[in-house]
């Protein structure tokens, strides 16, 4: 299994970005072993389509799980789509969230958590 986690750098230590389509970065990792890798996100600079831009990004890699702070409309119906599951209002770092995931006390995303443009308008 992979998840990805939207993070504010390249460690398992890093916090939860509360962005997804613009985080920092994305860490993929088998929760099983704990072996990652760290994506920066190049959609995190983009004027528009971030969300998208991110989502495909994450469906390429093969993740089938998203943990994350937010998601917006355009990212959550992307990764819906593609059947990725979205856990959201995740706070603290890549490897408490991972360990809270594996203990199942992270609740599934029904809806976008946010509006369009969040990241943009809230983080430049």
């Amino acid at each position: 299994m992979k998840i990805a986690i939207s993070s504010t750098d390249k460690t398992l230590e890093s916090d939860i970005d509360p962005r997804f389509g613009r985080c920092q970065y994305f860490i993929i990792v088998d929760p099983s072993t704990l072996k990652y890798r760290a994506y920066a996100n190049e959609s995190a600079v983009t004027k528009g389509g971030a969300g998208i831009r991110a989502s495909q990004f994450i469906v390429d890699l093969g993740a089938e799980v998203v943990l994350t702070g937010n998601v917006g409309p355009n990212a959550f119906e992307t990764l819906n789509t593609a059947g990725i599951e979205i856990l959201t209002n995740v706070v603290g770092t890549v490897r408490n969230t991972i360990e809270r995931y594996m203990e199942g006390k992270l609740k599934k995303a029904q809806s976008p958590t946010v509006g369009g443009h969040f990241g943009l308008r809230n983080h430049q």
